[in-house]
């Protein structure tokens, strides 16, 4: 595992220590919603691969890997739902015509019908990404065959072996 190029920022902050609190209380809450109201929610994920690897990160509030990406916002569609989470993030602008879709599924998960559409994207270099230390606290690349002894949002685990 590597890290990937990061900004001069070395580290959470207090401030940002305070809103990994207050995400973490966020998603114990939500989880209780969803268990007592069983929603559908849409999200959208990205792998990015550079020369075989692909990046995955770790929120503040999740005790497994996952990759960039989120929530739809209202009108919002899910390949523009990928492009401003990799923006919120990881600061990294890309151009939407790059995702390729990758894998489309709905799933039970967490006590919700999880709609999920995770893209695909080929880089040829690493990117300059920067950590928030509010959610993203953490990102290594991969290769695929360590991905599948990792805890990883399981589609997310299915779209890297069918990528490999």
């Amino acid at each position: 595992m590597t890290l990937p190029s990061r900004s001069p920022k070395l580290g959470p902050t207090m401030g940002d220590l305070a809103f990994q609190l207050g995400y973490a209380a966020a998603y114990r809450m939500l989880r209780t919603y969803w268990r007592l109201r069983n929603p559908t929610t849409h999200g959208a994920l990205v792998t990015i691969w550079c020369r075989g690897e692909v990046l995955l990160v770790r929120q503040s509030y999740l005790p497994y890997y996952s990759a960039p990406g989120g929530y739809l916002k209202g009108g919002e569609d899910a390949r523009a739902a990928a492009r401003r989470e990799l923006m919120e993030e990881l600061s990294l602008e890309i151009d939407p015509k790059k995702l390729s879709l990758a894998l489309e599924l709905t799933h039970q998960w967490e006590g919700k019908h999880d709609h999920v559409a995770i893209f695909s994207m080929e880089l040829a270099e690493r990117p300059n990404i920067t950590l928030d230390y509010r959610e993203v606290v953490e990102a290594f690349w991969f290769r695929p065959e360590q991905v599948q002894a990792l805890d990883v949002f399981p589609p997310l685990k299915r779209a890297i072996a069918q990528h490999a």
